[in-house]
């Protein structure tokens, strides 16, 4: 029988080599994005926006009338943001909870009647989620913080209904997110007036952190690996960074020593 898969950010970097290796698979998968592209075989586009209710519940209608049972909901949807705490702008600071924490909140409230005992929720969240965050990530940390402890929560409750959830902790990955990355530091360290010096430093130590990243196939290979698992565990990590792990196992005082030696 066909299993069919709803995944969304379908036409990101992860998206769309998740996208590729389901339907290799045998999946019937539903794209879902902002910007979509044409049909194809066992791969039905559903061009919608996951902040906004009204666009998510038209997509569910539309996959509707193909089906009446997801297998499966795999969410890539999300942004990177980097800024100070202190000079971000409002409307940013709120976007990146509307893209990141509550679009996934969206399509699992709107799609749970098409999922049935047996389903599974991948929510893709970050290796920053379970770490202290660095200066300057702390928006795009807090953001995937929330929507780790989400994840959780809703794992909680939906074992009632024989429904997993698990998260996707996803290091540095090869996409155009590096490049929206490295974009956001440069115009970062043009515009803030309190850090210039130590966002210079900053900058430093992304590149050498993201030089180290995986390709998308990695990502759409755990995924398949999750939707196999007869059993699915809550976190599965890929990628994880050894110099963040080595910071995150010392004592928050040291931790915070450390950064300020770094930066200061």
């Amino acid at each position: 029988m066909k299993k069919y898969v709803l995944i969304t950010g379908a036409y990101g970097g992860m998206g769309r080599k998740t996208v590729e290796a389901l339907k290799k698979q045998g999946f019937f998968v539903f794209a879902m994005d902002k910007k979509v592209e044409e049909a194809e075989e066992n791969v039905l586009p559903l061009e919608a926006d996951v902040t906004n209710a009204e666009s998510v519940c038209a997509a569910f209608e539309k996959v509707r009338e193909t089906t009446g049972e997801l297998y499966a909901i795999v969410h890539f949807a999300g942004i990177y943001l980097l800024d100070s705490l202190v000079e971000i702008e409002n409307e940013r600071f709120e976007r990146a909870f509307e893209v990141n924490l509550f679009g996934a909140f969206n399509v699992n409230k709107v799609f749970l009647p098409l999922l049935k005992k047996g389903s599974r929720i991948i929510i893709t969240t970050s290796e920053l989620a379970p770490l202290a965050p660095l200066p300057f990530t702390g928006i795009y940390a807090v953001t995937k913080g929330a929507l780790d402890k989400y994840a959780y929560s809703l794992r909680m409750e939906l074992q009632l209904l024989g429904i997993s959830v698990s998260v996707l902790r996803a290091g540095a990955v090869a996409t155009d997110m590096l490049g929206v990355s490295t974009d956001a530091l440069d115009k970062f360290c043009r515009k803030t007036k309190l850090y210039s010096c130590n966002a210079e430093r900053f900058k430093k130590i992304v590149e050498s952190v993201e030089a180290r990243c995986v390709p998308p196939e990695k990502i759409a290979a755990k995924t398949q690996k999750i939707l196999g698992a007869k059993r699915p565990k809550f976190a599965y990590s890929i990628n994880r960074n050894p110099l963040l792990l080595l910071l995150n196992v010392l004592p928050k005082r040291t931790q915070l020593w450390v950064i300020k030696q770094i930066l200061k």
